[in-house]
């Protein structure tokens, strides 16, 4: 009976070798030879692989449910997310966290559901016209209240249908035909660029140094940025060739340079 009982025992404890510590105790158990510790790295990493592999797979599956509850929320509250931009930002937000842009295409589950994907292109096209329009007199750089309130002025919506964080959704999409459409934080303000390429940071400077007046000049920027003549003439002639700036050259002091994507108007002050 008693070697029935430890040969039971030394089952017992073969069977409970299967975790982190069994692996350490079979390393040390066995004689030590110069493979030892690559021994038990390899075990430690296959280990650690069977622990990873079952973490996505948990992971996996609540996204899965997560995702189910998020489609059967868009169901019962398709109204309210077409109609409220705020309730439709808390939505958009929800769907980020778990990898899901109702915006990827304009013919899938969500635009089907909720007409969202439709919502959002069809305020890119508008956003697309507008800019267009203008671009002679801003240069391809529009004020966000500008083109929000012309948004509002060609939709004939009122200014809860259309939300910033919509127009903001709607500019990122656009991405997607280049790098002509973005936003541009300048100061306190941004600016809509609708012109291809991308604005360095000597562009973004000018820009902040002429945010209060929409205007600089070279003076402006030699003195308050440092610069020297060369290059400040050399990014504001650049700037006037693409069409962002306009040259005043019969200012008393010395040329001045304006930013007519920087004028402000009465109604984008409201």
């Amino acid at each position: 009976f008693t070697l029935c009982a430890e040969g039971d025992q030394n089952m017992a404890g073969r069977r409970r070798h299967v975790g982190i510590g069994a692996i350490k105790k079979e390393a040390l158990a066995k004689p030590i030879k110069s493979n030892s510790c690559f021994y038990l790295q390899q075990k430690f990493a296959e280990k650690s692989t069977a622990i990873a592999d079952l973490k996505f797979a948990h992971v996996t599956s609540q996204v899965e449910v997560f995702k189910g509850h998020l489609e059967k929320f868009a169901a019962e509250h398709k109204n309210d997310i077409k109609s409220k931009p705020a309730f439709r930002a808390q939505f958009q937000q929800m769907c980020a966290r778990i990898g899901v842009d109702p915006l990827a295409s304009s013919k899938g589950f969500w635009a089907q559901m909720l007409g969202v994907g439709d919502f959002y292109y069809e305020l890119g096209v508008k956003i697309i016209e507008i800019c267009l329009a203008a671009k002679e007199r801003t240069g391809g750089l529009m004020g966000f209240e500008e083109l929000k309130n012309r948004l509002m002025a060609t939709s004939g919506k009122s200014k809860q249908d259309i939300s910033e964080d919509d127009i903001a959704r709607a500019i990122k999409k656009l991405k997607l035909l280049g790098n002509g459409f973005a936003i541009i934080p300048v100061g306190k303000r941004r600016l809509v660029q609708s012109i291809p390429g991308e604005l360095n940071l000597d562009h973004s400077t000018v820009l902040q140094k002429a945010e209060k007046t929409s205007c600089v000049s070279v003076g402006v920027m030699v003195t308050e940025c440092g610069w020297t003549e060369m290059r400040a003439r050399k990014i504001l002639d650049h700037m006037i060739g693409e069409g962002m700036a306009w040259l005043d050259a019969q200012n008393s002091d010395e040329p001045l340079y304006w930013f007519p994507g920087l004028f402000v108007s009465p109604s984008d002050s409201k």
